[in-house]
């Protein structure tokens, strides 16, 4: 509840007060244009992230191996996505901060032993079988 709290009213009004701050500093066209510019900026690097933690994550399956490192980075990439969307100098900040791969692993890092992972990996050479056919149940009346 209180993560909701600061996600919806401490945040704006942290946006709003720097926005003021800057804008009274600089001006109004230079602010509404940095933040254009920061959120551009963010966008081609949260771009080349993207697909970099894409190539990582695909290697990783065709080894055989289950991407789960990448999978957590491609969530911290969106949600720095997100954050860059947003107008604002603090969204920003944090989504440019998310961008920075030695900050994203470290993060990565410490939620890993945090999560559970469990799934199955089939090498993209194995052979699969699939068996075909139909069934009954000798017990049943209705036939």
């Amino acid at each position: 509840m209180r993560f909701f709290l600061l996600l919806f009213i401490v945040l704006p009004l942290a946006e709003l007060w720097l926005l003021i701050k800057v804008g009274t500093l600089v001006g109004a066209l230079p602010t509404v244009t940095l933040v254009v510019l920061t959120a551009l900026v963010g966008m081609v690097l949260l771009r080349h992230q993207g697909l970099a933690t894409l190539t990582r994550g695909r290697q990783r399956l065709e080894a055989g191996e289950l991407p789960a490192e990448e999978m957590l980075e491609a969530m911290v990439l969106a949600l720095s996505g997100v954050l860059l969307i947003a107008p604002g100098f603090v969204t920003d900040t944090l989504g440019l901060l998310g961008l920075l791969p030695p900050l994203r692993r470290w993060l990565v890092a410490a939620l890993v032993p945090r999560m559970v992972v469990s799934g199955t990996v089939r090498r993209s050479g194995e052979a699969h079988h699939t068996l075909e056919g139909e069934y009954w149940r000798e017990d049943d009346q209705s036939r």
